[in-house]
């Protein structure tokens, strides 16, 4: 029995030493993966094809505007530069509601406008644009013309609005 117990014992401390490890060693891990994004250069090449290294921010372009959410108005499409999504919105819809929430915590993008419409009152626009679900971003040009849309429904976060359509 004496000898069962001293099996176990020995078995329990081995498993939380090499849990103990492993969370050291993954610690460890993500703090250097971490460091290193944060003083990494980025690399470009000259030239001569050979690669170099430049600031981080040197690469950030000095007329870069940051970017805005504003709620619609006609004239928002001409008087806005840079890249427009209008963004259908229901105050009832959760899905829309997370979207909202989720673009006032975030930073988007340089020289983007999001254009929050709101999707019950704008039926013409919707129809404009062939919108019939809330939740969807179209992506419009100078002239007001579609370029592109996106129903974010299913994944509504900034991050699915800027990987399907910037």
């Amino acid at each position: 029995m004496n000898k069962r117990i001293l099996i176990i014992s020995a078995a329990l401390l081995f498993i939380i030493l090499a849990a103990g490890g492993f969370l050291l060693i993954r610690g460890g891990n993500e703090q250097q993966s971490n460091k290193m994004s944060e003083t990494t250069p980025a690399r470009s090449t000259n030239s001569t094809g050979i690669p170099e290294t430049a600031p981080i921010e040197e690469m950030t372009p000095t007329n870069a505007v940051p970017g805005k959410y504003i709620d619609y108005k006609a004239d928002v499409i001409a008087t806005t530069s840079g890249t427009k999504l209008l963004f259908f919105h229901a105050p009832w819809c959760p899905q829309c509601r997370d979207i909202d929430t989720d673009i006032k915590a975030s930073i988007i993008p340089s020289n983007t406008t999001i254009i929050k419409v709101d999707y019950d009152s704008n039926q013409s626009l919707r129809q404009k644009y062939g919108v019939t679900l809330q939740t969807t971003i179209v992506k419009v040009d100078d002239q007001g013309e579609l370029i592109k849309k996106y129903v974010a429904y299913d994944s509504p976060t900034l991050d699915s609005i800027i990987i399907n359509l910037l």
